[in-house]
């Protein structure tokens, strides 16, 4: 990532976190932290602790991160690069805090109608093909959960939209038929057969390259009826190496009311 790219990624994080912008420019940011960010991001356990057992009111921090050159007035701010252990645990937040969402499309009144909204379940996954070499794809599947229509690429359908965290004026969601865990299984069915369909080839060569490596490895002990402890553990090796995999990880999650 770029140092732009990082300063817009934490610029989203904290908006989409409700976090207050206090100052703000290019190359840095000061930020007010809810108290559930400053309870993940600034490891104040015993502060939290004592703040809940007593009641005393709740004074979470502000966080000022750099990213470019220019630092604020008071010279304070702690710089932030790809490789920074700060960015990392951000990231890590980011994984665990966004894993499941819930949002609403946002859209105009029209008139005195009310305005229905269908429930989407959205996965995106992480597919990858694993051998001496690794192929990883991002797949997004939206479910509609009345009718059962799968879109696919959905998440992209998701960026064009307007969505809010709550339901819009004059607007009212309409209840599934289908239940979100059998929704999953249902989008679950579709990413398997898409794996299935999909060209294999680059297994059955990694397999021929295992074979390769392995007729050199006998060549090496050939002769030895007891095959020494090296022997086994470099076969072992190339079956780590080669045997090729496929594994399928969900990034995250959502329910999405849509028009």
């Amino acid at each position: 990532m770029q140092q732009h790219e990082i300063h817009r990624f934490l610029e989203r994080y904290f908006i989409a976190n409700e976090c207050e912008m206090v100052e703000k420019n290019f190359s840095y940011m000061k930020v007010q932290l809810t108290i559930e960010l400053d309870k993940v991001l600034m490891n104040r356990p015993f502060y939290w602790h004592y703040q809940e057992k007593t009641g005393a009111p709740p004074n979470p921090m502000a966080l000022t991160l750099v990213t470019g050159q220019q630092h604020p007035p008071d010279g304070k701010g702690e710089f932030i690069h790809f490789g920074s252990p700060r960015l990392h645990q951000i990231f890590s937040s980011a994984k665990k805090l966004a894993s499941f969402i819930r949002m609403y499309e946002s859209v105009p009144r029209q008139g005195a109608h009310h305005i229905p909204l269908s429930p989407w379940l959205c996965l995106n996954v992480k597919v990858s093909y694993r051998c001496d070499r690794k192929k990883d794809m991002i797949l997004s599947y939206g479910l509609h959960l009345i009718n059962g229509e799968i879109q696919s690429q959905f998440h992209d359908r998701l960026k064009t939209l307007l969505l809010t965290k709550r339901i819009p004026d004059f607007c009212y969601t309409l209840s599934p038929l289908i239940k979100p865990v059998s929704g999953i299984k249902r989008i679950e069915n579709v990413i398997t057969e898409y794996i299935e369909q999909d060209d294999h080839s680059w297994a059955a060569d990694a397999r021929l390259r295992w074979k390769e490596d392995e007729d050199l490895l006998e060549s090496f002990y050939e002769g030895e009826s007891d095959k020494p402890e090296s022997y086994h553990v470099e076969k072992e090796a190339l079956k780590t190496q080669y045997d090729p995999a496929v594994s399928v990880e969900i990034i995250n999650g959502g329910l999405f009311y849509l028009q």
